[in-house]
Parts: structure tokens; C-alpha cells; sequence
């Protein structure tokens, strides 16, 4: 997955915007305020921290050893940093499958959305 394709994956989800709240290499993801995945689009290799419910965060790390690790600068219980992208030159080499990717920004956006209140909530199914 490219740098490209992660932004568009973060702002393809209903509400979510991108913002540079910690300056502008460092892209952060929200829905309604609530931050669902940070990044620098340019860090090499490619990652993200991402939510992650805690008991899954243990289980992936485990799956993934050196792919998935304790949040960076984050709640380790709550987020993980993911390598996106391995390689030092944008190849693929070395990081996750661009599927478990996209599952793992699903799973962070709907977890960030399940912790809003019911309001916002409804407010997001709204067309």
C-alpha cells in the first residue's frame, strides 16, 4: 500500500477528515473530532497507529511480530503502530498484506466511532 493509498483508505470512511494538529508532516485521521489513525505519509519505512481493542492488540502483536508493536507516543494498551510499507524505496516488501491493512483502519475507525456519543453516532448514519 502507498502512502496515496492509505490517505484515500483513512478519508474514504463517512466524516473523516485529515488534520495537522503536530505540524505538517504528521497526518492525523478523525471522525468527529476523534483521532482514528496517525501517520507520516512520508516516514520510511510506511506506518500508522492505529486503535485497536486491547485484547486484539495483544493477539496481533503476536501474530505479527515487528509489524504490529505497541503503539508509538500512544496508550499501548489501546494502539498499535502497523508497517504499512517495508521497503525503502515505496516497495512492499516487509510490511503487511495491503487486506489486513485496510481491516486494521476499519477496525480503528469503527472502534473510535463505537466511543462516540449516540447522537454523533446517528448523526454519522444520516446521508
Amino acid at each position: 500500500m502507498t502512502p496515496g493509498e492509505l490517505r484515500d483508505l483513512c478519508l474514504s470512511f463517512n466524516a473523516a477528515v485529515e488534520d495537522f494538529p503536530f505540524g505538517p508532516e504528521t497526518s492525523v485521521f478523525k471522525v468527529l473530532g476523534k483521532m482514528f489513525a496517525l501517520t507520516s505519509l512520508d516516514g520510511r519505512p510506511l506506518t500508522v497507529n492505529l486503535k485497536c481493542d486491547p485484547d486484539d492488540a495483544i493477539r496481533l502483536r503476536r501474530e505479527h511480530p515487528g509489524l504490529i508493536v505497541p503503539g508509538w507516543h500512544m496508550n499501548k494498551r489501546h494502539w498499535n503502530t502497523v508497517t504499512v510499507d517495508g521497503g525503502p524505496d515505496g516497495r512492499p516488501d516487509g510490511g503487511l498484506p495491503d487486506r489486513v491493512v485496510r481491516e486494521l483502519v476499519e477496525d480503528s475507525y469503527d472502534l473510535v466511532v463505537a466511543g462516540l456519543p449516540r447522537a454523533e453516532r446517528l448523526r454519522l448514519d444520516r446521508p
